[in-house]
């Protein structure tokens, strides 16, 4: 898979796996079915963690979350210092566009997680909020 995204491009481990390719998740340590969503989410991660300077340990990928009597996957959550939620980060397909539906999925999640800062992404553009206000780019650590 080679979509262009915004984010700077590294160099991804890729496998072929039973015909399918799958690329290494280097936060979770596992390999994952490469999807347009994954390619998203694995250059999301590098960026936090190569541009950004946040710590791996403080960051979560697709953990389960109860919202009312449904069970939902957030993407990313990076964590303070202090191990509460910070950012929650949505990621989408590069080719699903990131309208009202996306941001309030979102902000569904963030009613459980309650990090300060959102963040909703397709890799192509993306829309960053602090305390509910857009601003131009994710903080650094």
């Amino acid at each position: 898979m080679n979509l262009e995204l915004k984010y700077p491009a590294y160099s991804p481990r890729i496998r072929q796996q039973n015909g399918q390719p799958h690329i290494f998740d280097f936060i979770r340590r596992r390999w994952l079915a490469l999807t347009p969503e994954e390619w998203v989410r694995q250059h999301v991660l590098n960026y936090l963690v190569s541009i950004k300077n946040y710590p791996a340990p403080v960051i979560a990928v697709e953990k389960e979350l109860q919202l009312n009597d449904l069970k939902k996957r957030y993407d990313i959550v990076v964590y303070s210092p202090g191990m509460a939620p910070h950012i929650i980060v949505e990621c989408k397909a590069p080719y699903i566009e990131l309208n009202q539906a996306v941001l309030e999925q979102a902000q569904r999640y963030n009613l459980i997680v309650k990090a300060p800062i959102l963040m909703i992404t397709n890799g192509v553009s993306d829309a960053v909020y602090v305390s509910g206000q857009r601003v131009q780019e994710l903080p650094a650590f």
